[in-house]
């Protein structure tokens, strides 16, 4: 799949889920929460939306072994080498950052540093809110420094927003990790599949007849379109009073 795809299938999968997933313990920080022992639907609107565009970066970064892939390409030089690395360590294209022990791992590490590093995790944030922006495509078409000046303009303003609520990331670990999950849900479903597996060898992956070409029709003019509206359906839905 393409990186917007990639992005919009997070942000649906954490709109989705997270009402479900706050019930789990210490997902929020709110005292109030914890001591009354009421966690369900405890996520604030702003953790919810935070959560939604974290989700989006993170289901960016199993294509960080592909090196011309959005991630890749989002903050220059840096990552571009940073993928060549991850390529040559993970076996290629698909290999094993398209698994469950990568998404497993990276959401342990995620949340380790969430409730370690203050800061770690602030940069963190703001990396997976930029990377959401590109992926879905955020910016002024054909002009690459402008677009990228929109990008830290756009990301800089949410991540103080997100501030200015006292956010709480309690939940990072959890939205990095479905991130990871569902993209590679996602890949599972095109013509070359993923070693869910991994470290074994065999690909889980639809037929060729009806699994979904990457960067085809029906992905760019009818998959992302429905995706799309799915999110904002959500958004409606979570965020509208009863």
């Amino acid at each position: 799949m393409m990186g917007h795809t990639h992005a919009l299938t997070g942000a649906a999968a954490w709109l989705g889920l997270a009402p479900v997933l706050s019930a789990l313990p210490l997902l929020n920080e709110s005292s109030r929460f914890i001591d009354t022992g009421i966690m369900a639907n405890a996520m604030s609107p702003a953790e919810l939306i935070a959560g939604a565009l974290v989700c989006a970066g993170a289901a960016m970064l199993p294509d960080l072994d592909h090196p011309s892939a959005t991630i890749a390409q989002t903050f220059g030089p840096v990552t571009w080498v940073l993928s060549k690395a991850v390529n040559w360590l993970a076996g290629g294209h698909r290999g094993a950052t398209h698994s469950l022990v990568f998404a497993v791992a990276t959401g342990l590490g995620a949340h380790w540093l969430a409730n370690t590093y203050p800061i770690g995790r602030d940069i963190m944030v703001v990396l997976l809110i930029g990377l959401a922006l590109r992926a879905i495509g955020i910016g002024i078409p054909g002009n690459k420094a402008g677009s990228a000046m929109v990008n830290i303009g756009l990301t800089a303003g949410l991540f103080a927003v997100f501030m200015s609520f006292t956010v709480g990331y309690a939940w990072l670990g959890l939205a990095v990790g479905v991130g990871c999950l569902i993209h590679v849900a996602g890949d599972c479903m095109t013509e070359r599949g993923c070693p869910v597996l991994w470290p074994m060898a065999v690909k889980f992956v639809l037929p060729w007849k009806i699994g979904i070409k990457t960067g085809q029709k029906f992905e760019q003019k009818i998959l992302a379109p429905v995706l799309s509206v799915a999110v904002v359906g959500l958004l409606y839905w979570r965020l509208m009073p009863a």
